[in-house]
């Protein structure tokens, strides 16, 4: 329901959020792109919360927020402001010099209420509040030189194929932008530095088995044109774009869960799902449980060691 003064009044559980300027247009159109308002953005949140807030419970977030639309500044949030509602979440975790306040969503109504702060991109810690140092997800971001899909496709297929061979479930997601993530569900009892050496030796077998196509470079200038394996991501205070956050590009588009036989669909690119229907691939639940099979690292430590020779 829409008050007098424009502000629409959103129920989520017991609670009731207040979206501001709910017309406000966050995502203009142009060429083949829709334009999406606030209160799209959070009818999406909404519709999307019972898929997303597993992903985003007991984790602190780093919000990318444009209060003003894509065509205004960009804040990158960590920070929790004062007057944000007492009921959400908070946990204080250590940085270098202090502590940070950051938000957990652990519920619709956070949600929706991060949305009508027009946080766009909802960035997740790879661990939990009540374990920091300890993450229970691996990320690898296949990151192309150029918008160049069929790149990605090839880099997941092979990451794929390696994480096979050392018996590790993996999932697969698109981000939204130009690549997809590759994530390895943990058991949470390795610290970041164990878990960020055995990413980066995985990411240095495949680049040296496929040094023409691959590599683990951090500077730009050399990777020439290949697609870089970003491992960097995993390490403490770092973070990972959400399952089903939304992008902030053209057309809203969604960092989406897929099946690997998915990857093989000719139509599928890193922007194939926007807030439009990425509802409909969550109730496909792509990854029918696979995160709840956390592995130790020790186990598959071991066979890549033997690989390496």
């Amino acid at each position: 329901m829409s008050g007098r003064d424009g502000t629409r009044r959103v129920r989520a559980g017991r609670r009731t959020v207040e979206v501001h300027r709910a017309d406000k247009v966050l995502f203009p159109g142009g060429g083949d792109a829709k334009e999406y308002t606030k209160g799209d953005l959070v009818d999406y949140h909404r519709a999307v919360a019972p898929f997303m807030l597993p992903h985003l419970r007991g984790r602190p977030l780093m919000l990318e927020r444009y209060p003003d639309g894509l065509d205004g500044p960009r804040f990158m949030q960590k920070n929790t402001p004062d007057h944000y509602p007492e009921w959400i979440t908070r946990v204080e975790v250590a940085k270098e010099g202090g502590t940070v306040r950051h938000v957990v969503c652990d519920d619709t109504a956070t949600l929706l209420y991060l949305a009508d702060q027009a946080g766009i991109t909802l960035h997740r810690w790879l661990s939990r509040a009540d374990s920091v140092d300890h993450p229970d997800r691996l990320v690898f971001d296949l990151d192309p030189a150029q918008d160049d899909f069929d790149a990605v496709r090839a880099a997941a297929r092979l990451l794929g194929e390696l994480l096979d061979e050392l018996e590790l479930p993996s999932a697969l997601m698109t981000t939204g932008s130009r690549g997809l993530h590759v994530i390895v569900p943990l058991n949470g009892r390795h610290d970041f530095d164990e878990v960020r050496s055995f990413a980066r030796d995985v990411a240095d077998t495949l680049a040296d088995a496929h040094p023409d196509r691959l590599t683990t470079a951090a500077r730009k200038k050399d990777r020439g044109e290949r697609l870089y394996l970003d491992i960097q991501r995993n390490a403490y205070a770092q973070t990972a774009v959400a399952p089903f956050t939304v992008r902030p590009r053209p057309g809203a588009p969604v960092a989406t869960p897929l099946t690997w036989d998915q990857l093989d669909d000719p139509e599928l690119h890193a922007r194939r799902w926007t807030i439009a229907d990425a509802v409909e691939q969550a109730r496909t639940n792509p990854w029918s449980g696979l995160l709840n099979r956390g592995r130790a690292l020790g186990p598959a430590r071991r066979r890549l060691n033997a690989l390496r020779g």
